[in-house]
């Protein structure tokens, strides 16, 4: 494990109540979308507390997981409906290009590809549209026994555009992301683990939270040089082709910083001396 973490030092910067911000253990950080009375449905101000949250996640060298999870009995509802209308009523809604140019996609989450860190999803209840999008971006997924999941964006007239689409195609196939993309209805949480693939593991509804941090402390048992460089070639993966994708990654800072860093070293002398490693934090890109 590690030795150098202190909480104490970490100053996420400000952000409004709807977004709650915390370090429950090492190098993890924890963000709950925090709207209960409305299902955590995502408004552009919760857009860009959280990317403003990630972002300066993303620059800190201490922190190398992050679990995302809902408050109440929904993890998110995907976008204000009510806020959509009326954009589109008053004429103010430009859809087409919003979406072309969405840096991390809807929530700041569905399309967030320039990270290296695992995030982790712990779905404590319903995920609708949007929350979908950001469920199938999400690294590892727990979900509670009585999580649904639906893309319900045909029967309203929009659309699911903020990166499900394709990535859903590759996760479950076409016929089933078809299903779930053409038709609307509502899967659970097992169907969404056996039949569409895109869900870890199934938990008590009181144990999800306490099972995506112990994956989450699983995974900083790890070095966290090796944690960052295997994502990192997972998303090249999904951009190029086989032996692009190898080499890409091979040659990428990110892996460079794993060969030349000091966690390499550690890593393989705790091995030859039959103890447990003590990680660094990575250096910064």
């Amino acid at each position: 494990m590690s030795s150098n973490w202190d909480p104490l030092a970490l100053h996420p910067p400000p952000h409004e109540e709807h977004l709650k911000v915390s370090f429950p253990q090492d190098h993890v950080m924890l963000i709950t979308l925090n709207r209960p009375n409305n299902l955590n449905a995502i408004t552009p101000q919760l857009t860009k507390d959280i990317a403003t949250i990630l972002n300066w996640f993303d620059d800190q060298t201490s922190l190398w997981v992050v679990v995302v999870t809902g408050s109440g009995r929904a993890f998110c509802a995907g976008a204000d409906l009510k806020a959509w209308l009326h954009n589109q009523s008053s004429g103010r809604a430009n859809e087409q290009e919003e979406v072309a140019s969405s840096v991390h996609g809807f929530a700041s989450i569905s399309r967030r590809h320039t990270s290296c860190k695992p995030m982790i999803a712990a779905v404590n209840g319903s995920a609708y549209g949007g929350g979908v999008e950001m469920i199938l971006n999400c690294d590892i997924v727990i979900a509670s026994e009585d999580a649904v999941f639906a893309l319900p964006e045909v029967k309203r007239g929009v659309l699911a555009a903020q990166g499900v689409i394709p990535r859903l195609g590759r996760v479950a196939g076409h016929q089933l992301a078809s299903e779930m993309l053409l038709l609307g209805n509502t899967i659970t949480a097992i169907q969404a683990r056996d039949r569409f693939r895109f869900v870890n593991f199934v938990v008590d509804t009181s144990a999800v939270l306490s099972t995506a941090l112990d994956i989450a402390r699983q995974v900083v048992m790890n070095s966290p040089d090796s944690v960052q460089s295997s994502k990192h070639g997972l998303v090249l993966a999904q951009k190029h082709h086989f032996e692009e994708a190898v080499q890409t990654h091979a040659l990428s800072l990110v892996s460079k910083r794993l060969y030349q860093g000091s966690n390499i070293k550690e890593g393989l002398a705790a091995f030859s001396e039959r103890r447990k490693p003590r990680w660094s934090n990575p250096a910064k890109l």
